[in-house]
């Protein structure tokens, strides 16, 4: 095996540090300088016209809890192999944030948390990491299905026939997936993956699903409280609908963590046409919710991936044997 100088790899370390950062905060700024569908000019008018301290304050709060909640969500979890306290959940959570921004699907993240603890439980860190991530998108699935139904309901975007048929399709996958849960790929099967599941005491689970449910909720209304600031009038249960489609069929689509707004906003320029809502503002707020709740904690979390020190293997060997 070849011997790495200690000080190549500290400039190894470095180096990686400062392409992850940097490549970060390129990305951002490329996005926001260069989206001609901006309209700074009305979004300013707007604003001097809507502005207020409590609102500001009130919106900045929910991304906080946003993040708060996913941060919860990640100590909860990891307890199955390590308690680590909040501060450290956090550190992990917006320092992985920042590695997978540009990663297609964020999966750097899952490389990101997996360097804090010993590589003995890598594969662990990784499968609780899916858990995270996981029931956070079959929530917005469930709510997403049910805003669908509610949207095509009051505006007839697709047949019945068609909805018929979609929902036909999807029981028919089930079927199917429980029907070869025992068939191995590569010494995978659904069959492990439950079992693995269930190896994680189930008031961990509870727990997970309730603070998952408080995230969407969270994150679902900072989108709602937006657009009441930008004037649109629009029922609740439309507006709430309109939402949960759109995070629905655009979680769906693999893209980059930089791209997550671009991809939100096309879907929801579609959904929130129906309903007659200028392009631009729905532009803008997808960029807003994609600026409070990706971009602010990525710049916390450059400061965490710059102080990111990787362990010795004696280190290692020793936290490996204290857990």
């Amino acid at each position: 095996m070849i011997s790495i100088p200690h000080k190549t790899k500290q400039f190894l370390v470095l180096l990686i540090k400062v392409l992850i950062v940097g490549g970060a905060f390129y990305f951002i700024y490329n996005q926001l300088a260069n989206n001609d569908k901006l309209d700074w000019q009305k979004f300013t008018v707007l604003f001097q016209k809507n502005q207020s301290i409590g609102g500001i304050a009130f919106i900045l709060l929910l991304s906080i809890l946003n993040r708060f909640f996913e941060i919860l969500k990640w100590q909860n979890l990891v307890q199955f192999i390590q308690k680590i306290s909040l501060g450290q959940a956090t550190k992990q959570v917006l320092a992985a944030l920042t590695a997978g921004l540009f990663t297609p699907n964020g999966v750097g993240e899952y490389a990101g948390k997996a360097l804090f603890f010993d590589k003995s439980n890598t594969k662990k860190v990784l499968f609780l990491n899916l858990i995270c991530n996981g029931i956070q998108m079959i929530l917005t699935v469930i709510f997403g299905i049910f805003g669908l139904l509610y949207f095509n309901a009051q505006y007839h975007v697709i047949t019945p026939k068609t909805v018929a048929l979609l929902f036909g399709f999807l029981i028919l996958l089930f079927v199917v997936l429980f029907s070869v849960k025992k068939i191995t790929i590569k010494g995978y099967s659904i069959e492990k993956l439950l079992h693995k599941i269930n190896e994680i005491p189930k008031s961990i689970h509870q727990k997970n699903i309730f603070l998952g449910i408080c995230r969407y909720l969270v994150f679902s209304h900072q989108y709602y409280f937006l657009f009441l600031a930008f004037d649109v009038d629009l029922p609740y249960f439309t507006l709430i609908a309109t939402i949960s489609s759109v995070y629905f069929l655009a979680s769906s689509l693999p893209t980059f963590q930089f791209l997550d707004f671009a991809v939100k906003g096309s879907v929801a320029v579609y959904f929130f046409g129906i309903l007659g809502v200028n392009e631009w503002i729905v532009i803008f707020i997808s960029t807003l919710m994609w600026f409070l709740n990706v971009v602010l904690p990525v710049i916390i979390g450059s400061y965490y991936v710059f102080n990111f020190k990787i362990l010795s293997p004696i280190l290692s060997k020793t936290e490996g044997d204290k857990t």
